[in-house]
Parts: structure tokens; sequence; C-alpha cells
């Protein structure tokens, strides 16, 4: 049988059903989402995401909330952006 996944990788899953575009964007979010992203206490790149909004770092232990695909949304980093201003 034929490999499935070579270009759309995770979204193969879902075979020739919804659409290119609509796999395409699939496989971005989720290639971002299972990435390990920089922990904001330790600064190691640890952090990988427990459920929707909740993030870990496997180093030091940290949880916090994020972004449901991304730990920091650019919502919240312009919104620190404005507090330090302001502060």
């Amino acid at each position: 049988m034929a490999k499935r996944t070579k270009k759309i990788g995770s979204a193969g899953r879902f075979q020739a059903r919804y659409g290119v575009l609509t796999r395409k964007l699939v496989k971005n979010i989720e290639a971002v989402q299972r990435a390990k992203h920089v922990c904001p206490s330790c600064g190691h790149r640890k952090v990988k995401r427990v459920s929707a909004g909740i993030w870990r770092c496997r180093k030091c232990g940290a949880t916090f909330a994020g972004g449901a695909y991304v730990p920091q949304t650019d919502m919240g980093r312009n919104v620190e952006r404005t507090l330090r201003l302001e502060g």
C-alpha cells in the first residue's frame, strides 16, 4: 500500500476528505502545537501541551495557561507589552 502522508503529514489521516487547503491548515497548526516551546520560567525549550490551553515545562515543572495551540498568543504578547509601557 502506498504511503499517503508524504506531503500532508499528520493530516493524512483525513485522506481525500475536507479539501487540500483545510488539510494544510490542520497540518501547520498541529506542527506548531506539538513542537517544544520555550519556558517562560526557566528558559529551556521543554514546554509541551497538556491539554487545550494548559502548558507544562518538563524541566522545571511550571504549569501555566496559554493559547489552545501555542503557549503565548499574539494578543497575550500585546497585553504584556501594553502593561510594561504603562507600568
